[in-house]
């Protein structure tokens, strides 16, 4: 029996696909939610900003940090400090390649590029693809002032081959390549190098500022088109390689998405669908309960840490601000709720001994529960029982993920938050190829997140006011 793709669960894959093709790097993805969000009606603040002279009932706001990481939440009519909320929170990174500071290779007449792994990618699956950059670039603007601007450029410029069969017999037994010297990209052959020494074409840097002397003349001429700009006035950047290749539905009847950073921005598209839709509701300003709110951290596929990851400030910053006295932050951590919304692992045809056998999630199977008893993922029993209803307001199906004894369990930021003291719960869609460069998932299954997250917005306060625990 084939999987009939409804008209919402497609137009929301659709929409998804939109935004991944977009959004190469984090830096992207936290613009482009920008973007969704003010046509919502949010206003962007600053964390700089006197917060107590700027928030109102029934207002929408966002800030980001460092182009990279975004909050953005609701205030409910009835707010007041020491009201609880309703988090999603996701991660917008993902395993790739990233332009070392000083890039500048050449070797036996090819130009090639220095990179630097960042997370835990199937690196062989980089291999042989059809590779651009984009990231974010310091540059000097026309009034002697300097900005970071995003880039995105849409053509090939880089790939890494593979070694032909013939030169290695044993390939297919036995694929094994140095990350360093035999996985660094190539970006052309100019044929008047072949026999020059490197230093003949040796620039230096002129200032501290300058990293002309750090790249390819040719990729920094590229870099400054993209951008208008001269590449004296190109001061720093950090460059991620991606796919070219766009995101597509597929399978024999599009119950597939073929994608590259589905982990984890699945999620995190849904999250900014979810409360962008549920702020522009009728039933909005009717609606009471907590601050709704949504996440999207960076460098979660490296362990979080830093100023813009779930480890940071953010989450704290934004309990202290909202109910900035001791009591009345104890209260709103005691009333809060948080979704941990990252990608799961679905049940592999060709792999099924990868799986518990009781605990195999399928794509579009409906929302995958992560539980894990040493705490690699924050889901208790309290919290799967509130996702359950939540899902069930909206006619939804739950599976649930819990990994073999004899294998590791990864983890996600659900339990870094948790010792905040907020109620977590670890929650995702199935996909396959995690951390691939193409991955794949379910297309009904982008609606299925939209509506846990939208139902969590709408019916968690009451929802919680029928629960007794403590």
């Amino acid at each position: 029996m084939m999987l009939q793709v409804s008209q919402s669960s497609s137009e929301a894959a659709r929409r998804f696909i939109a935004f991944v093709n977009a959004s190469p790097t984090p830096f992207h993805a936290v613009y482009n939610a920008s973007v969704r969000l003010e046509a919502s009606g949010f206003k962007k603040i600053r964390e700089a900003d006197d917060w107590e002279k700027i928030l109102q009932p029934r207002g929408k706001y966002y800030f980001t940090r460092n182009q990279s990481s975004l909050v953005a939440f609701t205030i409910p009519p009835n707010w007041k400090q020491g009201t609880g909320l309703s988090i999603v929170a996701t991660h917008a990174d993902s395993p790739n390649l990233r332009v070392r500071p000083i890039s500048k290779r050449e070797k036996v007449g090819y130009l090639q590029v220095g990179v630097e792994t960042y997370g835990g990618g199937i690196w062989h699956s980089w291999l042989d693809r059809d590779l651009s950059l984009a990231g974010r670039v310091v540059v000097t603007q026309r009034d002697g002032t300097f900005q970071s601007k995003l880039i995105k450029v849409d053509r090939p410029l880089l790939r890494i081959p593979t070694l032909a069969i013939h030169l290695d017999r044993n390939v297919n037994d036995n694929l094994k390549f140095n990350q360093e010297t035999e996985f660094v990209p190539i970006l052309g052959i100019v044929a008047e190098t072949l026999n020059k020494t490197s230093k003949d074409d040796k620039v230096a840097n002129t200032t501290a500022a300058s990293i002309q002397g750090n790249h390819h003349p040719a990729l920094l001429s590229v870099i400054a088109g993209e951008l208008s700009v001269s590449p004296e006035e190109i001061h720093d950047f950090e460059l991620h390689l991606y796919d070219t290749q766009p995101s597509v539905l597929g399978g024999i009847n599009n119950e597939f998405m073929f994608s590259p950073r589905m982990d984890n921005q699945v999620c995190s598209f849904c999250a900014v669908d979810a409360i962008s839709t549920y702020a522009s509701s009728s039933n909005f300003n009717l609606l009471e309960g907590n601050v709704n709110c949504i996440a999207l951290f960076n460098h979660e596929e490296i362990g979080s840490v830093s100023t813009s990851g779930a480890e940071s400030s953010l989450i704290p910053s934004l309990l202290q601000r909202l109910s900035p006295t001791p009591a009345l932050h104890s209260r709103s951590v005691a009333r809060s709720f948080l979704v941990s919304a990252d990608m799961g692992h679905a049940i592999h045809p060709n792999f099924t001994s990868k799986h518990e056998d009781n605990h195999q999630p399928t794509m579009n199977g409906g929302i995958v529960i992560k539980t894990n008893a040493k705490q690699k993922y924050a889901s208790d029993a309290i919290g799967s029982f509130i996702v359950k209803k939540l899902v069930e307001r909206k006619g939804g199906k739950v599976q649930e993920y819990e990994v073999r004894n004899d294998m590791a369990c990864g983890s996600t930021v659900g339990p870094m938050l948790s010792k905040l003291g907020l109620r977590t719960v670890d929650v995702g869609n199935a996909m396959l190829s995690m951390h691939s460069i193409r991955e794949t998932a379910g297309s009904h299954d982008v609606q299925h997140a939209i509506d846990l997250f939208t139902s969590l917005f709408e019916g968690f306060a009451e929802l919680d006011k029928t629960l007794t625990v403590d």
